[in-house]
């Protein structure tokens, strides 16, 4: 009875571990394949994304060679009509108002980064972050020094632009940009470098621990905003 006991006991230890090794087995195999499974998802929803943006660059570059016919056809054709002519300047004048064209010019480039100092017991760490708040203040800022023309990070700065933040990260025409802040601007250098002066935006981040540089520029070029201007309740006055 003692042998065939002992035997039982030996082959149920067997059994278990059997048991137990298929068990393992059939884990590490789910485990694998279902890994496998994301990595696959992944990468389709990558090539997926590839293909749109390329979809969107052909899209983009045929609405560019379209929008440079036009402007051929429009000189072709005003050039033996003056009330044609004058229609196209103020064409041509309202698209460099609402930012519907690259422009150039004398200006300042405004460079603002995040701080690398240590926080300490008097120092919030969120005061060495650029918010949506200190690139705001600086465009306004730009705006009352006479600029013309303003874009950030090569976003183009129009009536409708939205600056939010998200995370550390800001918000801008709908795209996601992070620090650092390229704020270019178009209008007479040493006025818009006038917002260095002491009490001035960028003085007060400096203080703050804010990376902040200013450089004079005889030639600057600012993108043009490639979104869609849109006025729900702008309407003209009838007389």
């Amino acid at each position: 009875m003692t042998k065939k006991r002992t035997i039982s006991i030996i082959l149920g230890i067997m059994c278990f571990a059997l048991t137990f090794g298929i068990f393992v087995q059939v884990r590490t195999i789910k485990s694998t394949d279902s890994t496998i499974s994301q990595n696959q998802e992944a990468n389709d929803l990558r090539d997926e994304i590839l293909r749109y943006k390329e979809r969107y660059d052909n899209r983009f570059k045929e609405l560019e060679e379209a929008e440079k016919e036009l402007e051929t056809q429009r000189e072709e054709a005003t050039q033996n009509d003056s009330a044609l002519k004058e229609a196209q300047e103020k064409i041509t004048t309202g698209n460099k108002i609402t930012g519907m064209t690259e422009v150039t010019g004398p200006g300042v480039t405004i460079t603002l980064t995040d701080g690398k100092g240590i926080a300490t017991s008097t120092l919030n760490p969120s005061e060495l972050i650029v918010h949506d708040l200190d690139v705001l203040s600086v465009i306004n800022e730009l705006i009352n020094a006479g600029a013309e023309a303003i874009s950030i990070n090569e976003q183009r700065w129009v009536l409708t632009t939205a600056i939010s933040c998200r995370g550390n990260t800001i918000d801008i025409n709908g795209e996601r940009i992070g620090a650092p802040f390229t704020i270019k601007a178009i209008g007479l250098p040493e006025y818009l470098a006038g917002l260095e002066r002491i009490g001035g935006y960028l003085e007060y981040m400096k203080q703050d621990g804010v990376g902040v540089n200013l450089e004079k520029s005889n030639n600057i070029t600012i993108p043009k905003y490639s979104g869609v201007i849109n006025f729900e309740y702008l309407k003209n006055v009838e007389e």
